[in-house]
Formats: C-alpha cells, sequence, structure tokens
C-alpha cells in the first residue's frame, strides 16, 4: 500500500467509513488498494446484511404477536444438525425432555414442529384431523423421478381420497385379504419347511434374511400373482430392485437431504438412487404390458390381484380420478417399501425379545398348546383365543414401532398446544417417545407383555387394539392417514410368530443375548442379522 492512503488511514483510523469511501471514489489512492483489501470489504458486507435480515425477522416476529413453540438454540445453515445422533427419534426423545412435548426443530433447511405428548398427538390426529390430514415427504425427494405420484405422502386431496376408498374397498378389503388367506397358509409352510431342514442338519439360520423374503413373496403374489405363478423368481427380482432403491436412499446423509446443497448430489448417491428407480420402473412397466396383453375372461374375476384391479381401474374412462401408468407404478413400490421390511422388522423384533425372554416365550408355547393342541399348525382362527400372543405382539409393537415418527402437515392457521401453527408447517409425531412416556407407562423400557392382560391390573392396556383409537399405544398411526396395511400386517405378524415358537426353540448362534441395536436414521429396523439354530419342537409335516 502506497504511503498517502498509509497516513490517510492513519488519520482517520477510528472512523472506517470516512476511509472506505475516500478509497472508493479517489482513484490515486483505489489503485493502491490490493485485493485482500476488498476481500475484507466484502467480508463487512455479508456480515453487515445478515445482521440486518435477522434484525428486521426479529421486528417482524415481535410485531406480528405470533407465539411459536419452543426449541433449542441453532447454528447457521445446519440448524440442529449437531443435536441429533444417528437414531433420530431418541434423539427427539431426548431434546422432548429438555424443550417440551411441543418443540420446534431445524433440520437444514427445513422446520419442523415435533410431538412428543398424548393429548397433542390426540389434537391432531383427531381433533384436527383434517387440518392435519396431509403428508409430506421425509426424505430425498429431489432425487425421485416420481416427483407428485405418491399415494401414501401426497397432501390430502381428490387423489388421495380416491386411492384410499380404492384400498379400503377393493384391494385390501376385508374379503379381499381373506381370499389370499391360501397365499399365507402356503409362505409359512415353506418357511417352516426351510427351517426343519437346517434344523435337521444341524445348520444355523439367517432368520432376518428368511422373513424377509416370507413377507416379500406374501406382497408379491398378494400384489402381482398371476405373474409370479408365471415365473417364482419375480418376487426375488423385486426384492432385489428394492433394496438397490432403498440402499442408495440410506446413503444419502441428512445433509444431503435437508442441507442447503442437496441438489447438488456431490456423493453420487442421488444418481444411484435414480438409476435404481428407472431399473424398478422398466420391470413395472414390462409387468403392465403383460397383463394387458392376457386381460382376464369374465369369468376369471373373483381370482383377480391387486395389479388386476388397478390396471381396470388405469381403463375405467368414468373413474373419478384418471389414474397415470406411475402412479400405478409408484403406488407398488410404495407398497413393497412399506409392507415388507416393517414386516419383517417386526416379526424379527418379536423373535429376539422372544430369544432374549426365555421365560415369555415358554409361556407363550404353553398358551399355544393349551388352545391348539399338540397334532396341528396354529391357525389364523387361533389367534382370537390366544390372548398373550396377542400381548406379545403388541409389547413388541410398543417397544419397537414400524413408523417411530409419524409425518402430517397442516393445511389451515390453527392452535396447537396454546401455540400458533401456520398453513405448511410439518409435524413429527414421536410415536416412539409416546409409548415409552414414563408417565403413561411402568418399566417403559422393559418388554412385559403381562402388561396387555387383563390380570395386569390396568384394563384399559388389555382392550388397547392396533388400530389407532387409544394415543397412548401408536404403532401404525391413527386418524385418516393412519396404516392402509395394518389388518394384513397384524395376521401375518401373529400367524408367523405362533408357528415359530410352537415348532422351534431358539438357540443364538453367538451369545446368549440377541442384539437388540437398531438402525440409523428414523427407521425402526433391527441393525444386526438375527442368526440362530432352530431346534425341532413340533414337526407339522409329520
Amino acid at each position: 500500500m502506497s504511503k498517502v492512503p498509509f497516513i490517510y488511514w492513519q488519520k482517520h483510523k477510528k472512523n472506517p467509513l470516512i476511509c472506505f469511501f475516500h478509497f472508493q471514489y479517489q482513484k490515486p489512492m483505489a489503485t493502491a488498494f490490493d485485493f485482500a483489501d476488498y476481500c475484507y470489504i466484502f467480508l463487512f458486507w455479508i456480515i453487515a446484511t445478515l445482521l440486518v435480515n435477522s434484525f428486521i425477522k426479529r421486528c417482524a416476529n415481535f410485531r406480528s404477536n405470533a407465539r411459536h413453540p419452543p426449541g433449542p438454540p441453532a447454528l447457521p445453515i445446519i440448524g440442529h444438525l449437531h443435536l441429533l445422533s444417528a437414531r433420530l427419534p431418541t434423539s427427539l426423545e431426548a431434546l422432548a425432555k429438555r424443550y417440551g412435548p411441543l418443540m420446534q426443530i431445524r433440520i437444514g433447511t427445513s422446520t419442523f414442529l415435533v410431538v412428543s405428548d398424548t393429548s397433542l398427538a390426540k389434537e391432531i390426529l383427531k381433533t384436527h384431523d383434517v387440518d392435519f390430514a396431509s403428508k409430506y415427504v421425509f426424505g430425498p425427494q429431489q432425487h425421485s423421478i416420481y416427483k407428485d405420484d405418491s399415494f401414501i405422502n401426497c397432501p390430502y386431496g381428490t387423489y388421495w381420497r380416491f386411492m384410499k376408498k380404492l384400498c379400503v374397498t377393493r384391494l385390501f378389503a376385508g374379503p379381499q385379504i381373506d381370499r389370499f388367506i391360501d397365499i399365507r397358509e402356503q409362505e409359512t409352510l415353506k418357511l417352516l419347511k426351510s427351517l426343519l431342514d437346517r434344523a435337521s442338519k444341524g445348520e444355523a439360520s439367517d432368520l432376518s434374511m428368511e422373513l424377509s423374503s416370507l413377507t416379500n413373496n406374501l406382497i408379491c403374489r398378494m400384489a402381482m400373482g398371476k405373474k409370479w405363478s408365471e415365473n417364482p423368481n419375480l418376487s426375488i427380482e423385486i426384492r432385489n430392485l428394492v433394496r438397490n432403491i432403498m440402499g442408495s436412499g440410506a446413503k444419502l446423509g441428512f445433509t444431503e437431504v435437508f442441507g442447503p446443497l442437496k441438489r447438488f448430489d456431490i456423493s453420487g448417491y442421488g444418481k444411484k438412487l435414480r438409476e435404481a428407480l428407472w431399473s424398478f420402473d422398466g420391470v413395472l412397466e414390462q409387468i403392465m404390458r403383460d397383463y394387458e396383453k392376457n386381460e382376464m375372461k369374465g369369468s376369471e374375476k373373483e381370482e383377480r390381484d391387486v395389479m388386476d384391479i388397478l390396471l381396470e381401474t388405469y381403463r375405467d374412462k368414468k373413474a373419478e380420478v384418471k389414474l397415470t401408468r406411475e402412479q400405478i407404478k409408484f403406488f407398488f413400490l410404495e407398497l413393497f417399501l412399506a409392507g415388507v421390511d416393517t414386516t419383517s422388522a417386526a416379526i424379527l423384533w418379536a423373535m429376539t425379545e422372544l430369544i432374549n425372554h426365555p421365560q415369555v416365550s415358554k409361556k407363550l408355547r404353553v398358551e399355544i398348546e393349551s388352545v391348539v393342541g399338540s397334532s396341528r399348525l396354529v391357525k389364523e382362527s387361533d389367534v382370537p383365543n390366544l390372548p398373550y400372543l396377542q400381548a406379545v405382539i403388541k409389547e413388541t409393537l410398543r417397544l419397537h414401532p414400524p413408523g417411530a415418527l409419524l409425518r402430517r402437515q397442516c393445511h389451515h392457521d390453527c392452535k396447537l398446544g396454546g401455540f400458533d401453527i401456520k398453513q405448511g408447517t410439518k409435524i413429527l409425531i414421536n410415536s416412539y417417545a409416546i409409548m415409552r412416556d414414563p408417565k403413561i407407562w411402568d418399566e417403559p423400557e422393559k418388554f412385559l407383555p403381562e402388561r396387555f392382560l387383563n390380570n395386569s391390573g390396568d384394563q384399559t392396556f388389555e382392550q388397547m387394539g392396533t388400530k389407532g383409537q387409544d394415543f397412548r399405544f401408536l404403532p401404525f398411526g391413527s386418524g385418516r392417514r393412519s396404516c392402509i396395511g395394518q389388518p394384513h400386517a397384524s395376521i401375518v405378524l401373529h400367524g408367523t410368530i405362533g408357528s415359530l415358537i410352537q415348532c422351534f426353540d431358539w438357540k443364538l448362534k453367538d451369545g446368549e443375548k440377541a442384539d437388540v441395536q437398531v438402525v440409523k436414521g428414523y427407521a425402526g429396523a433391527v441393525a444386526h442379522s438375527l442368526v440362530c439354530y432352530p431346534i425341532t419342537h413340533f414337526d407339522p409335516f409329520n
């Protein structure tokens, strides 16, 4: 820097603005400025802009008189990411103990209200169910090839109401589920036969893989049974495609999903996710064309599967909503994503707890043998007479809910818990925290199926169902957006667990206790495979 500007700086160093404008408008001095000087000025301008913007926002909030829920202090750009661990439901539970049952958090650029209280959950899911009937995507939506084709996550409106009615009256209605009883029995027997074969050879079995195969085959045969009958390997192909999609999506971190650079796909996993989705799309398109080439005759209508019904609706010119091929494809993807791993994970959690609590397993077997006897396999029709089996399922779902975080979005300005909630606000209901609340449940961290029995001293727990009528127990959600697959999942859970306990004793391959670690993220799956030795107790084929 030359002597002239240096002398000027010494003279006016207590007033940097005068010095700044002098440098800007006096040519001899401006030429003496180096690059570093302009960098400092630019940095000063950015900081000043941020401060002014923050001050304006604070003034606007102060003048609006709106009362917002409390929340922890946030950092710029990342928000509260530094306060969240790999297990999101437990992190939110810990924060709620400090900041209250209704708090506001920010993950990257997205802001959420977190509900961890039964009364607030009831307000959202029952009292103001219509106002909170919309959902939002809690994942890498920017990389999806199906932008507005979701049924599970679509906004509350004409399309959702049409598809919900179709599911309730035709796709997953009681008679349709009853029609699939033969499929459930066949797949259960296939599982038992595989385990009996391993038991006879003294080999260990990976229950995680066996149960995933079971639930995948069930969904595949219910959804597109005719195509499966032509190609029994179809379920394996579909499972591999869905796993590729889930694997690519799981590798995208929170910052890549919610951060300010989420559209740039820095890691490249977004591209892999799109490629996996296109592969699934191609397979489903070919399956749909095969169905269209071999349209069923009128006499065969009673044997229609889910694909038949959806394609019939797609061709119906008088339908209230005209379905697109992309909506049908994405419906099947959501069906596999929501139905396969959640059901297999719930069965796996039940088996993990039963192996870790042999006295509960023994008590369950005694009940099954007292009702069923020792000459036949337990059936779905036996379940109403097996209260302890029902209690084991309920306690498993309480500790390990398939959907630990229920998502809702407000589409009207309203009040919640005395706070102002604006239209478009995203809600996370932490059912994991609610079902482990010590104010509601005695010893909430323990696996105690007896709490759901009439002789437990609290008849209200015994009367709890899985349909979300009691807001202390929300394994499948509640209200309009509760899980449509709950009836099917409940049948599969009871039948499979009853059969596995009736037919086998279980010995772990390593150690005496099964690992109860949970996967990272907001899902509730078991983190490690459950590898154990099945020891035959009852052979249903003998």
